[in-house]
């Protein structure tokens, strides 16, 4: 089971994905074990059990939003990325602080239904192939004694490129934003755009697909006809409450700092909004009301110029877990480019493969573009692992531009290719600074 991975294994899961920062990791792990234990609790102790939510400090680049991420993902938990920042106080211009509850339940919903129409799935498939069949027997006006022949072509393969007239519901048109800019109207241009559509029925429209874009429109459709709507929503409101995670970047931009005066003025009004989602209230949603007392909070920020504890002293006592992520090293470049399941070497060579040009890294020319990266950064700049991006699109830029007439080729990246490629941006310093 996913939700009984011990801390440890959770550790290592990550260590997949995410080099180096240890403490985070486990910090992480920590709190998702956390959420596990206090399922085993009693009902009564269970609601007393507050989340153990997290401060995250480090500049960006070195891991914050992708341990988070791939945190939720290893738990199946619905996960929502926001920026503190596009929040402001109500009476200024800006996104209410409640609408991240509304978008991490509607993440919620497409998680769980994705779930649910994969355990339909191979009833909707058999369904979706019964009106294929039709559909093409019309075509042809065959006898229903043929309906086994087309049955098993399309089986083998054969028809995929083959048009047929299907039926597709009309799209609906987007819902109008009847109060643009004002904060807490956001939740009433829903249900109204929701209670007008539903009043009036979707029509049908007959549109000619080709067998395998009506096939999945079809899966569709009766995977969504099987599904219980209500199930749906019940398991996501429940998943978002127990298991939901928020990540609240930026958190340092809505720091107060001593003796500022002015456009700051709503910056302690932000915090005084997230106060109350963070330590738990009941949030209006289109699906019912969202308790958002066990939600984990995990925030982050560079905290270059304020610091932790220029927030609200009720708001950090919400976050009583604070790691501090340590800057990248050309240790762990090397690492990032060499080890994990994603790396950008991995990345580069499938994507140029499928031009049909191979690209083979030489041992030491990994370790050169680590080295420029960790140069890089302790020059200008340290936006951390996002260097390793800059510098290996600036040394592909002439093979990804040259791929389609390279078929065949095999092009091997040495040392002396990488400072080739990167020479006369790394000693132009001025031009570095936009380019890397």
């Amino acid at each position: 089971m996913i939700e009984a991975l011990t801390p440890r294994e959770i550790v290592t899961e990550l260590d997949r994905y995410i080099v180096g920062q240890a403490k985070a990791k486990r910090a992480v792990a920590v709190a998702l074990r956390a959420r596990w234990r206090r399922q085993q609790l009693p009902d009564d102790l269970r609601e007393e059990v507050a989340p153990k939510n997290i401060i995250m400090i480090g500049s960006t680049g070195v891991g914050k939003t992708e341990i988070a991420r791939r945190l939720a993902r290893l738990a199946q938990a619905p996960f929502l990325k926001v920026e503190a920042s596009k929040f402001t106080e109500v009476g200024y211009v800006g996104r209410d602080v409640e609408s991240m509850v509304r978008d991490l339940v509607e993440t919620a919903i497409a998680l769980v239904r994705a779930e649910h129409q994969e355990r339909v799935r191979t009833r909707a498939e058999r369904a979706a192939e019964e009106r294929l069949v039709e559909a093409l027997q019309r075509a042809d006006g065959t006898s229903g004694f043929e309906r086994d022949v087309i049955r098993r072509m399309l089986r083998g393969g054969e028809l995929e490129d083959r048009p047929v007239e299907v039926q597709v519901p009309e799209r609906r048109p987007a819902g109008l934003e009847l109060f643009p800019g004002r904060p807490g109207m956001e939740e009433m241009g829903m249900n109204l755009s929701d209670m007008l559509g539903n009043l009036v029925p979707r029509r049908k429209r007959t549109v000619r697909l080709k067998v395998h874009e009506a096939r999945r429109q079809m899966v569709e459709e009766e995977a969504d006809r099987l599904l219980d709507q209500e199930a749906i929503q019940q398991e996501a409101l429940d998943r978002a409450q127990n298991q939901g995670i928020l990540f609240l970047d930026e958190i340092d931009k809505v720091a107060g700092r001593q003796g500022v005066q002015g456009p700051d003025v709503s910056r302690e009004g932000v915090q005084r909004d997230l106060l109350p989602i963070v330590e738990g209230s009941n949030v209006n949603t289109k699906y019912g009301m969202v308790k958002t007392d066990h939600i984990l909070f995990i925030a982050a920020g560079a905290f270059h110029v304020a610091k932790p504890s220029d927030l609200l002293p009720e708001l950090q006592g919400r976050f009583p877990i604070r790691v501090e992520l340590t800057s990248l090293t050309e240790s762990d470049f090397r690492q990032i480019l060499r080890e994990p399941r994603n790396s950008l070497v991995r990345q580069y060579t499938a994507m140029l493969r499928t031009e049909g040009v191979e690209i083979e890294f030489r041992d030491d020319a990994i370790d050169e573009l680590a080295r420029v990266a960790d140069q890089v950064n302790r020059t200008m700049e340290n936006i951390g692992a996002r260097r390793l991006h800059t510098i290996m699109e600036r040394v592909f830029e002439e093979v990804s531009f040259h791929a389609p007439e390279m078929h065949g080729a095999r092009v091997e990246i040495t040392p002396e290719y990488v400072r080739e490629r990167l020479s006369e941006v790394l000693e132009d310093e001025d031009l570095s600074r936009y380019i890397l």
